[in-house]
């Protein structure tokens, strides 16, 4: 795999931030489709649309980058659905979970920097 630039860098950190965020609305998506008591099937395609965009940003960076720098990137993934969880299902964040989320955080920012 060839050294990629400052700015190939920066734009494959955006498209991966971006593919993880489109996962994490897709699964959110998914759970409020089976917790709806309508549009259950418009609300469930347009989680599987999302998650399927998600996976295409995702095929197309790594074909640019080594996996598992874009691997480490995806630990966003769990970081945008616990939020998502806590601000839109307003499901609550024990402490503990809270400082995973944080440690996963940090590793996301020092996977990113090497």
């Amino acid at each position: 795999m060839k050294t990629i630039t400052k700015n190939e860098r920066l734009r494959s950190v955006g498209l991966l931030i971006a593919s993880t965020l489109l996962g994490a609305v897709g699964q959110l998506l998914f759970k409020y489709s089976f917790m709806s008591s309508c549009c259950f099937l418009a609300i469930l395609a347009i989680g599987m649309l999302a998650y399927a965009v998600s996976t295409v940003i995702y095929f197309y960076v790594l074909s640019r980058v080594h996996l598992s720098w874009a691997y480490g990137i995806g630990g966003l993934s769990y970081v945008f659905a616990v939020a998502f969880a806590h601000f839109v299902l307003l499901e609550g964040i024990p402490q503990l979970r809270l400082a995973g989320v944080l440690a996963i955080t940090a590793g996301v920012i020092l996977i990113s920097a090497s």
